[in-house]
């Protein structure tokens, strides 16, 4: 699907235009276009990008093929970005899609395969919002690296909401079996947001630093703050990493304090049966002359004997507070 806004003078003029006419709006100079491909066939993708906008065969091939991490490159004549926003279709962990942006004189050009959330908002709101003027594609591109920046922020909560029930479980006990998949998942969420956040903080610093003649020196500002915002998110990140394998080593130190512990009950509980056992072996060892055992008294010895060196030991124990 092919989504366009064009503006003639700054000001609102026509949306979703025929494709067709595409070709001689990017021609005329007085024109703006944004154009946004969601989902596109081939023939879309190849109209727009190669037969309409005459990119480099290079930047298309990086635009329809998966690139890992975020970017910019400078073909003189418009940028390349490579950015990733949240992708809330996936629910279940931390997840992120590519978006590609090709920022021009007089135009700007996204593509994305899935629909996503950032992009939507920052079309609904020119569409609805005809009235404002739009001086430059520099404020789409920037409208929509804050509404990409925006987006990281209900997954940043619920990240966080993972790392206090992890948390709490390792403080509650919870069984090893429960714990250290939820602490691989959550490594490899805190890892994955600081791998994508982390380039693209440099993309919009070298944005940021007004090199490029397509950045025009009054949106300078505003991404200098997007920066610091995905400073701030890269800081965030390597915070709950550290908390979580503090909270990690604490649970796995408290588990072995209490084995320890359980050990040394068991280890006293056997040392108070020493005199039971020393004294049953003596006397019941099979020898046929021993004199002690023709005596009334001895029964009664023995069985003095055996708890009075049990209730000693229990009495040792408690004074160098072994049990």
């Amino acid at each position: 699907m092919i989504t366009t806004l064009v503006y003639r003078d700054a000001k609102f003029a026509m949306a979703n235009p025929p494709i067709e006419s595409l070709a001689l709006l990017r021609s005329d100079p007085g024109v703006m276009v944004w154009v946004d491909i969601c989902e596109p066939s081939d023939d879309e993708t190849r109209h727009v990008l190669d037969t309409v906008f005459q990119f480099h065969p290079l930047a298309i091939e990086d635009c329809v093929s998966d690139s890992p991490l975020p970017k910019v490159e400078d073909y003189d004549e418009y940028l390349y970005l490579v950015m990733h926003a949240v992708d809330y279709t996936k629910t279940e962990h931390f997840t992120t899609m590519e978006l590609d942006l090709f920022l021009g004189k007089n135009f700007l050009v996204t593509h994305h395969r899935k629909p996503l959330r950032p992009v939507n908002v920052a079309l609904e709101k020119y569409q609805r919002v005809t009235g404002t003027p739009v001086r430059g594609p520099d404020r789409f591109a920037h409208h929509l690296l804050d509404q990409i920046v925006e987006a990281y922020k209900p997954a940043l909560l619920e990240l966080q909401k993972e790392l206090d029930e992890f948390e709490q479980a390792s403080l509650m006990n919870a069984p090893a079996k429960e714990i250290f998949p939820r602490v691989v998942a959550l490594r490899k969420e805190f890892s994955a947001l600081r791998q994508i956040v982390r380039p693209q903080r440099e993309v919009a610093t070298e944005l940021a630093q007004g090199k490029t003649k397509l950045v025009r020196p009054t949106i300078v500002p505003y991404l200098r703050d997007l920066a610091e915002e995905l400073a701030r998110i890269e800081a965030q990140a390597e915070t709950w990493s550290e908390e979580l394998i503090l909270a990690f080593r604490v649970y796995l130190n408290k588990s072995s304090h209490e084995a320890n512990a359980g050990i040394k009950v068991l280890t006293g509980l056997t040392a108070l049966t020493i005199p039971v056992l020393l004294i049953g072996a003596w006397y019941g060892m099979n020898y046929q002359h021993m004199p002690e055992l023709e005596q009334r008294w001895t029964y009664p010895l023995a069985i003095v004997l055996m708890l009075g060196g049990t209730f000693l030991m229990l009495w040792v124990m408690r004074r160098r507070k072994w049990l």
